[in-house]
């Protein structure tokens, strides 16, 4: 069934991407779960060079050249790209990299899908072209180090609609950064590429450990993300299946640094890998938490819980300003250091967390 319908998706590019998987490439990846996990990690780590960082500007020219939409080989930008009609501005290839920049069109430069700031900017990691993809510098400069979601209400609005805003979906409640629908499963697939390719890496020392609010890491080598956060990336990859551009760069992403994104190449070993994760929400971990009183006139609140958590308290901005482990016998936390206002409350316990806002009067 996995290889019919890499066929069938390899057969529809009509001649445009003429690299195939390469044979036996994926023959050691037998088993489930998170061994299956291990397995691609082995196979995508193998072989992967590491390339100078300026020489991304270069690969773009043959992975992210325009040939889907307007066909005008321009720099093929996910964040300024209108797939329905002509773009508002385009990027001709090593022409205008950033560079400063005030305001979209100004120049475009190298965006890092999953952050570099949460692995502090080291190698491979940050020259891996399976996550660092061309973008407007603005637009990157305004999508930050948030994670990916979903808005509602948007602050800030790009040209092609991506939005910056609080989250929607499921019980993180910080700011997001939503990209059109058009490379959502794009994006998804490209965070979970990195889920197995660095999944050794992600518990480092010298990665953040949920310093900011904003880190979705879960603090495990396995399941990598936050509950949450493989939700999302679950329904993106669902609803917005792999496309012929994303076929063509896996390829020219293989040329360029020697790996493959196994999730383009096959899309059921998603749920292979994570399926009793994403069969098991945080909603149950939700229903037996309660805060109260929220809003609270007071310098405390409590938190009801039948299991030790760690509590995390942020400022709307994301600045971590409280952290303590509550428990059923100790359910009290002093706020009496902060000023009236609202704040983002983190809960996590091994396995999942939730984010709440909460208010001091």
């Amino acid at each position: 069934m996995v290889k019919y319908i890499y066929l069938l998706l390899t057969l529809s590019l009509s001649g445009l991407c003429d690299a195939q998987i390469p044979s036996g490439y994926y023959n050691s990846a037998t088993g489930n779960g998170y061994n299956l996990k291990s397995q691609l990690k082995f196979i995508i780590t193998n072989g992967h060079i590491a390339q100078e960082y300026d020489e991304l500007y270069n690969a773009y020219i043959s992975s992210d050249s325009d040939i889907f939409y307007e066909n005008d080989n321009t720099v093929l930008d996910i964040y300024s790209e209108n797939p329905s009609g002509n773009d508002s501005y385009n990027y001709n290839h090593n022409d205008r990299t950033c560079g400063n920049y005030n305001s979209e069109n100004d120049c475009y430069n190298r965006e890092h899908i999953f952050p570099q700031g949460f692995f502090n900017g080291q190698l491979p990691m940050k020259t891996d072209i399976h996550h660092v993809v061309p973008s407007d510098g603005y637009v990157n400069n305004r999508r930050a180090n948030y994670p990916f979601g979903e808005v509602s209400s948007a602050t800030w609005t790009s040209d092609n609609g991506s939005k910056v805003g609080q989250n929607t979906f499921d019980t993180y409640s910080g700011v997001v950064f939503e990209p059109i629908d058009e490379f959502k499963g794009d994006i998804a697939r490209m965070l979970l590429y990195f889920a197995v390719r660095y999944e050794d890496e992600a518990t480092s020392d010298s990665w953040d450990n949920h310093t900011t609010l904003n880190n979705p890491l879960n603090g495990t080598n396995e399941q990598f993300y936050e509950t949450w956060y493989l939700q999302l990336l679950y329904k993106w990859h669902i609803d917005d299946p792999v496309s012929n551009r994303e076929i063509l760069r896996n390829n020219e992403a293989f040329n360029f640094q020697g790996n493959r994104n196994p999730f383009i190449d096959y899309p059921e070993y998603v749920e292979s890998i994570w399926g009793s994760t994403l069969s098991n929400t945080n909603y149950l971990f939700n229903e037996k938490l309660a805060i109260y009183p929220n809003p609270t006139p007071y310098d405390y609140f409590y938190i009801k819980c039948e299991e030790k958590v760690s509590v995390k308290l942020y400022s709307i901005l994301g600045k971590k300003i409280i952290q303590k482990t509550i428990d059923s016998f100790n359910p009290k936390l002093d706020i009496s250091s902060i000023t009236k206002g609202i704040y983002l409350l983190k809960i996590s316990n091994s396995k999942n967390s939730i984010t709440r806002k909460i208010i001091k009067k």
